[in-house]
């Protein structure tokens, strides 16, 4: 199984949230430089990141997810609920 990295969020000596400023084409080399912020669902710690792409998998269902992870379907109402407050703190801070 390949082993998947990361991507750091946060500058290692601040704590600040990183920005994008390059991006690169491996197939021609274009090169785009810039200020970026990172998407705002990349903005969730990865565990809440993994959550968001099962729940998508999952059709939205919360009863496949809990199901899926293991859980009661209250926990994992609480659980997006979380996510779903996060998500508005992370756009209030955009705006």
């Amino acid at each position: 199984m390949e082993t998947v990295k990361n991507m750091p969020k946060r500058c290692p000596s601040c704590g600040q949230t990183l920005v994008i400023k390059t991006m690169q084409c491996n197939g021609c080399n274009t090169r785009i430089e810039g200020e970026y912020d990172l998407p705002l669902l990349m903005q969730l710690p990865a565990d809440e990141m993994e959550f968001v792409l099962d729940f998508v998998m999952c059709s939205g269902s919360l009863k496949e997810m809990a199901q899926k992870r293991g859980l009661s379907y209250p926990s994992v109402r609480n659980r997006l609920d979380d996510i779903i407050d996060r998500l508005n703190s992370l756009k209030n801070k955009l705006i």
